[in-house]
C-alpha cells in the first residue's frame, strides 16, 4: 500500500472524530514504538511517516525531533499530526520523544543539567541513523530544543517553539517571590508539585482521584483558551509527576539562557495570546540572543497551541521549512 494511500485513509478516520483528541495508539497515526538505550537510560521514542517509502536515511532523509513539554508525552503531538494529515501536506519523518521522567522513558534522576538531556536526545537521534534534524519544542522542549540548537548547530537545520519555557519561567523558579508575581499561574502550579514531590506517588494517585471526579478539567482550564478534548485533561492527569516537574524545574532554573546566542539555524515561535507561562520579556529577550527569530501570537490559544489551534503551529513549520 501506498504512503499516500495510507495518509488518505488515516485521515478520512480522524475527520469522523472529535477535534484535536489526543491519540494513545501511534499505528493510527502511522508511527512505530521503539526503545533506545541512551546514557541516561532507555527512552521510548513514536516515529515513521516517512515521506516516501522508497528513500532512505543515507540518502539524506533530515527527520523532525518533536519534545513535550513537563507533564506531558509524545501523545501531545498527535493532534498536530492528525491536523496535518486533513491538510495538503502531512507531517513526515518524525521522531516523538518520551522525555526521561515522563511517558514511558525513565525516569530523570540521573540528568543533572539540560545540556545532558540535550545530548541524550541527539543520541537518540543518531542511534535511529540520522546525522541532522529539525526541532518542535513545546514549553520545558521548547527550552531544551534551543540548547540542543546551541550546541549541536552543524545537526540542527531548524527550530518551531511552541510556548517555549523562557526567562519568565525561569526567574519564577529562582525568584519565587518576584517571579512568582509575574508568572502566578506557573509559580502557583510549581509550589504545588514542589510540595508532593517528597511523597510523588501519592501525588500522582491524587492527580487520578481529582480526575475521577471530575475536577481535572477545572484545574487544568487556565492553561487554554478554550475547552478542549476530554484526552487532553485525561493525559495531564496521567502525566502529573511531582518529583519530575520538580526535577525539571531543579534543572531549568539553573540553566544559562545566553548559551542561545550560539544558535545558529532559523528560529520560528508560536505562543498563545493567553498563555499563563509566558513572561512579558520572553520574545524580547529570544529575539535579542538569536539572530534569526521570528514569533508569531495565536490569539485564541493559552499555553498549548499545538492542540488548541494545530493550523497556527502548521502554518510556522511550513514557513520554518521554507527557509
Amino acid at each position: 500500500m501506498s504512503t499516500s494511500t495510507t495518509r488518505g485513509r488515516r485521515a478520512t478516520h480522524l475527520r469522523s472524530s472529535t477535534p484535536n483528541p489526543l491519540h494513545t495508539d501511534g499505528a493510527v497515526l502511522g508511527l512505530r514504538r521503539l526503545i533506545v538505550p541512551t546514557r541516561v537510560g532507555n527512552i521510548v521514542v513514536r516515529t515513521g511517516r516517512e515521506a516516501d517509502e522508497r528513500s532512505s536515511r543515507s540518502a539524506g532523509t533530515v527527520p523532525t525531533v518533536y519534545l513535550h513539554g513537563a507533564a506531558g508525552s509524545w501523545t501531545t503531538w498527535t493532534p498536530l499530526l492528525a491536523a496535518s494529515d486533513l491538510g495538503e501536506s502531512p507531517l513526515s519523518n518524525v521522531i516523538l520523544i518520551d522525555l526521561p521522567g515522563w511517558g514511558e522513558s525513565g525516569d530523570a534522576r540521573g540528568i543533572d543539567d539540560v545540556e545532558s538531556l540535550s545530548a541524550a536526545i541527539v543520541e537518540v537521534v543518531g542511534a535511529l541513523g540520522y546525522s541532522q534534524f529539525s526541532l518542535v519544542g513545546h514549553s520545558l522542549g521548547g527550552l531544551i530544543a534551543l540548547d540542543i540548537a546551541s550546541r549541536f548547530r552543524e545537526q540542527t537545520l531548524g527550530v518551531t517553539l511552541i510556548s517555549a519555557s523562557g526567562i519568565g519561567v525561569i526567574d519564577a523558579i529562582r525568584h519565587p517571590l518576584r517571579g512568582g508575581l509575574a508568572l502566578p499561574g506557573f509559580a502557583g502550579m510549581l509550589a504545588v508539585m514542589r510540595l508532593l514531590s517528597t511523597w510523588d506517588a501519592a501525588g500522582r494517585a491524587l492527580a487520578r482521584g481529582v480526575a475521577r471526579v471530575g475536577l481535572m478539567r477545572a484545574f487544568t482550564a487556565p492553561l487554554f483558551a478554550s475547552e478542549v478534548d476530554d484526552s487532553a485533561v485525561a493525559a495531564f492527569a496521567d502525566e502529573v509527576r511531582p518529583a519530575s516537574f520538580a526535577h525539571a524545574a531543579r534543572i531549568a532554573g539553573e540553566y544559562e539562557v545566553r548559551t542561545w546566542t550560539g544558535i545558529a539555524c532559523p528560529v520560528r515561535s508560536v505562543r498563545g495570546s493567553r498563555d499563563v507561562f509566558a513572561g512579558e520579556r520572553d520574545a524580547a529577550q529570544l529575539t535579542e540572543l538569536i539572530d534569526d527569530f521570528h514569533e508569531v501570537r495565536v490569539p485564541d490559544a493559552g499555553h498549548f497551541a499545538n492542540i488548541e489551534r494545530p493550523d497556527a503551529v502548521l502554518d510556522a513549520m511550513s514557513r520554518q521549512n521554507s527557509q
